[in-house]
C-alpha cells in the first residue's frame, strides 16, 4: 500500500470530521437492513460502523442492547451491567441509547462517576472482581463497552463482555447479531426504551468509581517497587483516549515520574498526525499515527501510547522509535517467563497464528508450550480465566497476562499493563524492550515480517473458508520444503477461516477481510527481506490457484 504524502503530519482543518453533522446522522438516519452494509455485524471486536454510512446509529444501538438483554435473560444473567465508553464522538450518544434500553428492561447499570470514560481493560477487570465471589450464582455481572477502538473519529462501536469478562464468543455474538437485525427489520417492535432523563431518574443507574480499584490492584500485576527504585521517566500520549485520567492516579499511587505529553480530549482528534493512508486513526502500533509521541522519545527513558479504549499498546524506546508489536510481544513473554517465579511451568503462552514465530522460538528455549490460535482475543479468554494461559497476545498490539501470583487479572486486552511492563523490564534488566529484542535476534535470528492486503472478488472470498490441505499441490515455499498447511489452528483446532503454510524458516497466512473485498496475507522470514518478498509472491499465486476451482 502506498504511503500517503501527508502521513505522519499533523491533521489539518480539512481532515476533521463535522461533529454536529455526525451526531445529526446518528439520531436521524434509519438503517436499511436489506443492505448488508447497514446491518448489525459482530466481528472479532463487536459491531462497528459510522453514522454517515447508516451503519452505526441510534436504531442499531437500541436493537443491539435489547438483543443483549434478551440473551442475558436466556442465560439467566441477573446481575448488574457495567457500561463503559471511550472518547469517540458517537460513544456518548450510544451510551445514552444503551442506558435508555437497559433501564426500561430494569437492568441495573453501573457507570463511571461524573460522566467519566471507562477503558476496556477496566471493565473486564471489574467484571472479574465482581464475579469472583458470585461463583455458582446467577446474579453475575457483565458489560457493554462502547468503542470502535483505534478507528477514525467518525466511527462508532459496541462490544459485549459476558460474565467471564472477555470478548463474547462467536456463538453469543451470533445470537445478539441475529436478534438485533430482527428488531431492525420489524421497526424496533419489541424494543423497550425510556427517555434518557427518565432512565437516570429511574433508580436503575448507579455511579461508581472504577479508577481507584483498578489502579490500586495494578501492584498485583506489575513490580512498581523496581520501577520506583530505577527512577525512570515515562512519557505518555493517551492519544485522547479513555485512559487519560488514569495516569495521574497511577503516578500518585506508586510515586512514579509520569508526564502526559498530550492532555487533549477532542472528538475530532485534531491533535493526531495522519496514518499511512492519510486518515486520522488512533493506532498506537503505527509510526505515522504515533509521530507526535515519537518527537518526545529522546526526552524520556521510555514513552508509551494507547488507543482510545486502551486495549492496545505502543512502546517507544529512545534511539529506536516505535517497536514493532510482534517484537514487543516476544520481549514481554521472554521477560515474564523469567521473572514471574510464582507462575507454574505448566502455564501455556498464547499467540494468534499470524503473530511472529519469534514467540515460538522464545517459548521453546524456555521449555514452555506455545498455544497458537486463530485471530481474535476471544480464544484466550478461557485460558486466562482458568489460569492455564499465562499470556495471550495478538500481532495487532493487544495482550494481557496473569497476576504475579498466577491468578487472573483480566480476560480482555489491557494496554495499561503492557505499557507498565515495558517500564518494569527497563527497570529490572537495565535495558529497554528494544535493546532486549536486539538480544533476542542475536540468539534466535532476525525476523522479517509484513502484512499486505490483496483485492479479491466476492465469489472467491466466499470460498476462503473451504480451503484446506487438499486445496494446494505445492511442496516448496520460497525454496524451502513446506512443513505444514493448516486450515485449523494447532493450539485449539479451531477453524482459521483461511490457511497457513509453514516452512522451517518462514510462513504465510491468508484470511479474508470481514468487511471488504480483499484478503490479508501475513508473512514472515527468518532468512532475509528477499526471502520474505518471495514468500509473498508465491503466497498470492497459491491462493489464486486454490480459489480458481
Amino acid at each position: 500500500m502506498a504511503i500517503h504524502e501527508r502521513a505522519g503530519t499533523l491533521a489539518l482543518q480539512s481532515d476533521l470530521v463535522n461533529i454536529p453533522k455526525l451526531m445529526s446522522y446518528y439520531y436521524r438516519m434509519i438503517p436499511n437492513v436489506a443492505d448488508v452494509q447497514q446491518k448489525v455485524t459482530f466481528g472479532t471486536s463487536g459491531h462497528r460502523g459510522s453514522a454517515f454510512k447508516s451503519s452505526f446509529n441510534q436504531n442499531h444501538i437500541w436493537a443491539i442492547t435489547q438483543a443483549v438483554v434478551d440473551y442475558r435473560q436466556s442465560a439467566n444473567i441477573t446481575g448488574p451491567m457495567i457500561v463503559g465508553y471511550d472518547t469517540h464522538a458517537l460513544s456518548y450518544a450510544a451510551f445514552m441509547s444503551v442506558v435508555e434500553v437497559l433501564t426500561a428492561n430494569q437492568v441495573k447499570v453501573l457507570i463511571q462517576a461524573n460522566d467519566g470514560f471507562t477503558p476496556t481493560p477496566v471493565v473486564s477487570q471489574a467484571i472479574i472482581c465482581a464475579n469472583a465471589s458470585a461463583k455458582g450464582s446467577a446474579h453475575l455481572t457483565d458489560g457493554l463497552i462502547i468503542t470502535p477502538s483505534h478507528n477514525p473519529p467518525e466511527d462508532g462501536g459496541i462490544k459485549y463482555n459476558p460474565p467471564h469478562g472477555g470478548p463474547a464468543e462467536g456463538a453469543i455474538t451470533k445470537i445478539i447479531e441475529d436478534k438485533a437485525n430482527a428488531y431492525l427489520t420489524q421497526q424496533l417492535s419489541g424494543v423497550k426504551k425510556v427517555n434518557f432523563g427518565a432512565a437516570l431518574a429511574s433508580g436503575w443507574v448507579q455511579e461508581v468509581d472504577f479508577i481507584a480499584p483498578y489502579v490500586d490492584s495494578l501492584a498485583d500485576v506489575i513490580d512498581f517497587e523496581a520501577i520506583r527504585k530505577a527512577n525512570l521517566r515515562l512519557g505518555v500520549d493517551p492519544l485522547g483516549g479513555s485512559g487519560i485520567y488514569y495516569w495521574q492516579h497511577i503516578a500518585r499511587k506508586y510515586d512514579l515520574d509520569i508526564t502526559l505529553v498530550n492532555e487533549k480530549v477532542d472528538p475530532t482528534f485534531s491533535f493526531m498526525t495522519l496514518d499511512k493512508d492519510g486518515k486520522i486513526r488512533m493506532d498506537c502500533s503505527s509510526p505515522y499515527a504515533m509521530a507526535g509521541l515519537l518527537a518526545h522519545s529522546e526526552n524520556y527513558d521510555l514513552c508509551v501510547g494507547n488507543d482510545p479504549d486502551y486495549d492496545r499498546h505502543g512502546i517507544v524506546c529512545p534511539g529506536f522509535g516505535l517497536m514493532n508489536p510482534n517484537h514487543y510481544l516476544a520481549v514481554a513473554i521472554d521477560y515474564l517467563i523469567s521473572h514471574r517465579p510464582q507462575w507454574s511451568e505448566k502455564l501455556s503462552i498464547g499467540k494468534t497464528l499470524v503473530s511472529s514465530a519469534m514467540i515460538d522460538r522464545v517459548c521453546a528455549s524456555l521449555n514452555r508450550t506455545c498455544l497458537e490460535v486463530p485471530v481474535g482475543f476471544k480464544w484466550f479468554v478461557d485460558g486466562l480465566a482458568n489460569n492455564t494461559i499465562a499470556f495471550g497476545g495478538e500481532e495487532s498490539a493487544g495482550a494481557a497476562f496473569l497476576k504475579r501470583d498466577g491468578s487472573t487479572w483480566c480476560t480482555d486486552k489491557d494496554g495499561f499493563i503492557l505499557a507498565l511492563l515495558a517500564l518494569e523490564i527497563t527497570a529490572v534488566t537495565g535495558k529497554t524492550p528494544a535493546q532486549r529484542y536486539q538480544e533476542l535476534t542475536a540468539q534466535f535470528g532476525e525476523s522479517f515480517y509484513t502484512r499486505i492486503d490483496s483485492p479479491i472478488s466476492l465469489k472467491k472470498k466466499a470460498k476462503f473458508e473451504l480451503l484446506n490441505r487438499d486445496s494446494f499441490t505445492d511442496t516448496v515455499l520460497a525454496g524451502e520444503p513446506i512443513t505444514a498447511i493448516l486450515s485449523h489452528a494447532p493450539g485449539n483446532n479451531a477453524a482459521i477461516g483461511g490457511i497457513k503454510v509453514t516452512t522451517e524458516n518462514g510462513w504465510f497466512a491468508a484470511r479474508p477481510s470481514g468487511t471488504e473485498a480483499l484478503f490479508k496475507i501475513y508473512a514472515e522470514s527468518f532468512i532475509s527481506q528477499q526471502h520474505l518478498d518471495n514468500i509473498i509472491i508465491q503466497a498470492q499465486q497459491m491462493i489464486d490457484n486454490a480459489l480458481k476451482g
